[in-house]
Parts: C-alpha cells; sequence; structure tokens
C-alpha cells in the first residue's frame, strides 16, 4: 500500500498540484436545493481542454480559480490526501476527504 499525506494549508496543495499540471474544477451538479458543490483537480490535457460547449448540469468539469475553490473546500472541512512523494516519482493519486 502506497503511503499517503493529508493536505489542508492552501499553498502546499496548490504548489502539489501544479507540480503534477494540475488544476482545480468543480464537477456539475444537481440544481436542486441542498445539492453541494463536488470538487476534483484535474491534470494534464483535461485542464486545457475546451469547455465553451458544454451545458450547465451536464456532469461535466468546470475549471475554476483556486480562491473559489478553497471557498468551497474549506466550507466543507475538505482535506486532500495524496500519496507520499518519492525519489523519482511524481504520482498524481489523490482523494478529497472530509477532515
Amino acid at each position: 500500500m502506497t503511503e499517503t499525506v493529508t493536505l489542508t494549508d492552501h499553498d502546499t496543495i496548490r504548489d502539489w498540484a501544479a507540480a503534477r499540471m494540475g488544476a482545480p474544477a468543480i464537477v456539475d451538479t444537481s440544481p436542486a436545493s441542498g445539492t453541494q458543490p463536488m470538487l476534483t483537480l484535474v491534470f494534464d490535457q483535461a485542464a486545457y481542454q475546451d469547455q465553451s460547449e458544454r451545458q450547465t448540469n451536464s456532469g461535466g468539469r468546470e475549471l475554476v480559480e483556486w480562491d473559489e475553490w478553497f471557498e468551497i473546500f474549506d466550507a466543507q472541512e475538505l482535506a486532500l490526501v495524496v500519496a507520499a512523494d518519492r525519489p523519482g516519482v511524481r504520482d498524481s493519486f489523490h482523494e478529497i476527504v472530509r477532515r
């Protein structure tokens, strides 16, 4: 089993994602009241795909600014669990969990 590290510091999370060409995103959710947005990180080419033709609430991802992402991250008291760094390995495994 891979050793993991839990991150909550905004700068550390930004740095971790940037080192893997990651960008913050929100997964579209239902317009029904009480539904919370779901955070995710997208990597590599997925971060650069054209999103202009995507319909609202179509189940796709919307790239957002870090400030918006962290506002939800903190409000929902979340943490980012990532694989511990190993020499020569740049693992993008991550999981967003409750603190």
